[in-house]
């Protein structure tokens, strides 16, 4: 009897872990998608009037909290000055509002506190130019201003958390065109955030060392994944990537606390942004897109062990059942093809 060899199947995809969050991810790498074929989709651009933007009409805005004019830091006056940049303002319609006490009760099985804490917006000028067509120098003064207002309201009473992010497009949540940023600050720590420093931490004392140091001097040897870098910073593809295109913009050397930055590094951070966000424009055609800061907590607790870097997600597919239902992301893309198509950019 002649036995037959069976054929070794070829799986349609990998399911890679990420080592920080213990979240498994699903890279379709025998049914991956060609990177030129995300720059070819239509995507839904909406421009609203600049005669009727909010945020162009600065006259109808609340009194700004932090005001810049060419990378210089304004006096604070009630009237917003015609020669203004970027400007920082309380939010119209805010999530949290700030208060002496949280207020917490139960009711019944359930805890409850009140919605304590700021929530301001962060607005460039330009009515149609999003970040991926800053110039460095544009984006570096995006970086004071997160700086300043991050340092100020860690100051604040029930400040525990910063939420330094910006959604630019209709895919991504943004209601309005105009180019803005949000900060939302909370007594409490995201649960996100929460599971990585609870796994940072648990590595550190394991190995005496940072995870991400681990994971991002592995990416410079390996050089598959990294779309660019410059003296201070990384820009990479992760290997478990949660979206197609998804970059990491992370420090080179240790580094726990955003705020703490060096005017060196905000520049570095800036064209790292600059290159990172370009790319995207150019490679995926004006996608729309979110970026988020996750550093450690302001809450007075010392976190050696965690690294602080940008997440950037473009907004390349709408999530189905399978990731709602099982919260295990598909990317269609292998982070290596991302990677190696946007370097080209």
């Amino acid at each position: 009897m002649i036995k037959k060899k069976l054929k070794k199947a070829k799986f349609p995809s990998e399911l890679r872990l990420d080592l920080v969050s213990k979240d498994w991810v699903v890279i379709a790498t025998g049914r991956a998608r060609r990177p030129e074929t995300f720059k070819k989709e239509k995507r839904k651009v909406r421009e609203g009037s600049k005669k009727t933007c909010p945020f162009c009409r600065t006259e109808t805005l609340e009194k700004p909290t932090l005001i810049f004019a060419k990378g210089k830091k304004l006096n604070r006056t009630k009237k917003i000055p015609k020669n203004w940049t970027t400007i920082v303002i309380p939010n119209k319609f805010p999530a949290v509002l700030p208060s002496e006490t949280l207020n917490q009760r139960t009711k019944g099985p359930y805890q409850i506190m009140d919605g304590v804490g700021f929530h301001e917006v962060v607005i460039t000028r330009d009515h149609q130019r999003d970040m991926s067509q800053f110039s460095i120098e544009e984006i570096k003064e995006v970086i004071d201003v997160y700086q300043e207002r991050y340092l100020e309201l860690m100051k604040k009473k029930f400040v525990n958390y910063i939420s330094i992010f910006h959604n630019h497009g209709e895919e991504a949540g943004a209601s309005i065109s105009h180019p803005h940023s949000q900060i939302i600050t909370t007594p409490l720590i995201d649960a996100d955030l929460q599971k990585a420093l609870l796994n940072s931490e648990k590595f550190f004392k394991e190995k005496g060392s940072c995870i991400y140091c681990l994971m991002n001097n592995w990416e410079r040897e390996v050089k598959k994944r990294i779309v660019f870098e410059n003296k201070n910073f990384l820009v990479l593809c992760p290997f478990a990537s949660k979206a197609a295109f998804e970059e990491i913009i992370s420090p080179k050397k240790h580094r726990a606390y955003f705020e703490k930055i060096t005017t060196e590094e905000k520049w570095d951070l800036a064209e790292a942004f600059q290159k990172a966000l370009s790319k995207l424009y150019k490679g995926l055609h004006r996608p729309a897109y979110n970026f988020y800061l996750h550093s450690a907590p302001s809450d007075g607790k010392k976190y050696p062990f965690y690294h602080w870097h940008w997440t950037i997600l473009p907004k390349t597919a709408i999530p189905a059942g399978f990731e709602i239902g099982t919260r295990m992301e598909i990317s269609t893309i292998e982070p290596e093809k991302a990677a190696e198509y946007l370097r080209k950019q």
